[in-house]
């Protein structure tokens, strides 16, 4: 059945990427309702598999892949809310793509990592904001390079650049460091609640963690401050949001991948 329901959700977000893409490249009319109505069906798929791959009988399985695959679904989900008000064209292939292949990926490839947080509510406060926080700028680093995109076209004078389909360059800009901001907030919190509910937040194998994350907390820091007081933008901004989220994903995944998936 989970299988099923895999290849159903991965045929909607194809359909979706398949009604976009045209647009993007020939300057035409996008049907938005086809859009929608594929991604809606497509969440709630997922949001189903998710339900049965997460929580099982034992605890919850926070496998890496599971996780990815729960990341996944929460950019998708608030990127096609964002969708009704904001010309994201060019972003949701990309979104929905990665949405499809962890969806598949945490199906067709499973793995276990059970955890009891019905008996640790603090830890799951924890967690929340981790998986909040790194969605969140996950969702700046694409708006940060559908601005070095869209600033090349101008700049090189494409035809693309005046697609009706795409947003405007300071529209896109606005609207970056606005979720950095917010990404960096959850991020401050989730640093914070980890130094106070975790206790074993330097134990070994888990302080790399704690060190990415707070690296990455600092390059979004120093990206905010010199946007609002030096006036960064262009291709710094762009860096600065791919090394932070670059790093956060190491953090998150980086030795899980390898114990989990290269190891196992």
């Amino acid at each position: 059945m989970d299988s099923i329901i895999a290849i159903g959700a991965t045929i909607l977000y194809g359909l979706a990427i398949a009604t976009i893409v045209p647009g993007l490249y020939h300057q035409t009319g996008i049907k938005a309702k086809t859009v929608l109505v594929s991604a809606v069906l497509a969440l709630c798929f997922h949001a189903w598999l998710l339900s049965d791959l997460i929580f099982d009988g034992y605890g919850q399985n926070l496998s890496i892949l599971n996780v990815a695959s729960l990341i996944s679904f929460l950019i998708s989900l608030v990127m096609s809310a964002a969708m009704l008000k904001n010309r994201l064209w060019f972003l949701l292939p990309v979104v929905y793509s990665f949405a499809a292949i962890n969806l598949s990926a945490a199906t067709f490839l499973p793995s276990t990592f059970i955890k009891h947080l019905e008996n640790d509510p603090k830890l799951l406060i924890h967690i929340s904001l981790a998986l909040f926080s790194y969605a969140t700028l996950t969702i700046g680093a694409l708006y940060a390079l559908q601005l070095a995109w869209l600033d090349h076209k101008l700049k090189t004078k494409k035809a693309l650049a005046i697609n009706p389909n795409l947003p405007p360059l300071m529209l896109v800009e606005r609207h970056l460091f606005k979720i950095i901001l917010i990404g960096n907030l959850l991020l401050t919190l989730t640093l914070i609640t980890g130094f106070v509910f975790v206790q074993d937040m330097f134990a070994q194998g888990k302080a790399h963690k704690a060190v990415l994350s707070f690296i990455a907390w600092i390059v979004y820091s120093i990206l905010l401050w010199c946007h609002y007081q030096r006036g960064w933008r262009g291709k710094k901004v762009t860096w600065f949001a791919v090394a932070g989220a670059t790093l956060l994903t190491l953090a998150y995944f980086g030795s899980r991948f390898v114990k989990e998936i290269i190891l196992r």
